[in-house]
């Protein structure tokens, strides 16, 4: 029998995994390009270009390299903990080169359309149109990956900005930003408190005369080095945290987190602190915007109530004559305009079963991969969605029928819309631990914790009270990989190493989580494991 033939559209991080992932399950995929380069979003270029994805020069990802790798490639030691753009690609180079992924692409090719063939009913097949150099070719395929992320339509609101039109200064979307050297001596606002937002007013603010952050809500803002210096997200992402927070009410949660947040800098006095609570709002990352704010670099204030010529009144009253520039760090929209009526997108929102499959078709030949906004990192959360549909499409794994799917739906959107502050960016947000499992689930490869601690206690306490790295979701089932455990049992050193760059006394304690939390845990786990037996 032939192999089933699978487009995957999109050639950045979620399309080269999805690669892999067809060639696990013995697929044949086709990747499509629109670009001459794999990379996606992270991959820096001068000029912005349409359609795609735009960063600027200094951009370093939010999310921890043990954190955000693909579940069987480590990313290598002496890698920084968050690596810069450049970093990101190297990583990506190195993971294409090693499992042989770019000769399954085609580059400078762009999806004109995805249309269901007149028998999709009955075969789940599909039409796709692509175009390379002006020329068009049609091509069958049994089944459609969707891999183009959700960071390529910049959300420019421009309405909701009454006197913009007559403002000579120059406003753009955060998408166009590039380097700071234009902004030298100037007075610059950006509106938005979101990454960008952050990321922009610090960076603008050592060359600029003066900036102001504008937000509608404020925000509360974690910062990327946790406790003990350890990468934040490898500490809070761990299994005995989430069992933790499933005892406790989000009241608690929310209490907890906030007198962190709080101990580091009053949120309050720095006119940061939203109506919302920390766990209403996908959380803004930044180290430097406390500083920048109490050395009076960076202004907050209030949502903006008009602009004039020369000038920006904000909702309080106040007024910023002068301004030279306004970025708009206002977030982005997705949409699948080659998918036609396959997929549906209303303000930012579309009905996806986990996020992955449109529950209305006939046939489940087709996936969106990576179109969640995770609270951790996107890499091995779109590896797992991939892993998970090409199994759909091979038929070793089933999805529940319309009527399942839709009662799902319904369900995970009720519950984000009580979570969270009503805004497009969160119509598709996730827990990470929580998804991964429940994906994991799916396919076959959640780890069994509680037993390992009879057969290999060591690996299970790192399950247990160590980062919830990709890594685990290798342990067992299929795509099951022989160097998951040595990659979980020596991540802890992979985290210290390029830190470790001056030879100091290292007597003090090395580890993720305080003893005496350890201890308490220990005393749960044997009680759950009594239980469990």
């Amino acid at each position: 029998m032939a192999k089933k033939r699978v487009a995957i559209i999109g050639g950045g991080s979620s399309g080269l995994c999805s690669i892999k992932c067809c060639l696990d399950e013995g697929l044949d995929p086709t990747c499509f390009e629109s670009s001459e380069d794999i990379g996606g979003l992270w991959r820096f270029k001068e000029n912005p270009e349409e359609g795609r994805a735009s960063i600027y020069r200094s951009v370093i990802i939010n999310t921890s390299k043990e954190m955000m790798c693909f579940s069987d490639f480590p990313i290598p030691d002496d890698f920084p903990n968050y690596m810069h753009n450049s970093k990101i690609m190297d990583y990506f180079r190195m993971y294409a080169k090693h499992f042989d992924l770019l000769k399954y692409i085609r580059f400078r090719t762009k999806v004109c359309s995805v249309k269901r063939r007149p028998d999709f009913s009955s075969t789940g097949q599909w039409d796709v149109v692509t175009e390379t150099g002006g020329k068009e070719e049609s091509s069958v395929f049994d089944a459609i990956l969707v891999c183009t992320g959700h960071h390529t339509n910049a959300h420019l609101p421009l309405n909701s900005f009454p006197g913009i039109e007559k403002f000579k200064g120059r406003y753009f979307h955060s998408r166009d930003y590039k380097s700071p050297a234009e902004f030298a001596g100037k007075r610059v606002i950006v509106i938005g408190i979101g990454n960008s937002g952050g990321d922009l007013a610090v960076e603008i603010s050592r060359s600029a005369q003066q900036v102001f952050l504008s937000t509608r809500r404020g925000a509360w803002i974690l910062n990327r080095v946790g406790e003990g210096g350890y990468p934040a997200d490898v500490v809070l992402s761990t299994r005995f945290n989430m069992l933790r927070k499933k005892c406790a009410t989000m009241s608690m949660l929310n209490h907890w987190l906030e007198s962190r947040l709080n101990a580091r800098f009053n949120h309050s006095h720095y006119g940061l602190k939203p109506k919302h609570r920390v766990f209403s709002q996908h959380p803004t990352v930044n180290d430097e915007l406390p500083n920048c704010i109490i050395s009076g670099k960076v202004l907050v204030k209030p949502n903006i109530c008009e602009f004039t010529e020369t000038a920006v009144v904000f909702e309080d009253g106040s007024k910023e004559d002068d301004i030279d520039f306004v970025v708009f760090a206002t977030g982005y929209s997705f949409s699948f305009p080659f998918l036609g009526n396959s997929v549906r997108v209303i303000e930012n929102q579309t009905a996806l079963y986990k996020f992955v499959f449109p529950p209305h078709l006939e046939q489940p030949t087709l996936a969106i991969i990576g179109l969640v906004q995770p609270l951790g990192a996107i890499m091995p959360i779109s590896e797992l969605q991939a892993r998970w549909a090409a199994r759909v499409f091979k038929g070793l794994a089933k999805i529940p029928s319309i009527s399942g799917m839709m009662s799902d739906i319904t369900r995970t959107s009720a519950a984000m819309a009580k979570r969270y502050v009503k805004s497009q960016r969160h119509t598709i947000q996730v827990d990470y631990i929580e998804y991964m499992d429940e994906l994991a689930c799916l396919v076959g490869v959640k780890p069994s914790v509680w037993p390992l601690f009879l057969s290999d206690p060591k690996l299970a306490w790192e399950l247990l009270f160590g980062p919830c790295t990709p890594y685990q979701y290798r342990l067992e089932g299929p795509g099951k990989w022989d160097g998951a455990r040595k990659a979980i049992l020596a991540q802890h050193n992979r985290i210290l190493k390029p830190l470790r760059t001056r030879p100091v006394d290292n007597s003090s304690s090395n580890t993720f989580v305080p003893l005496w939390i350890k201890l308490v845990g220990l005393v749960a786990l044997l009680a759950a494991i009594f239980a469990y037996f």
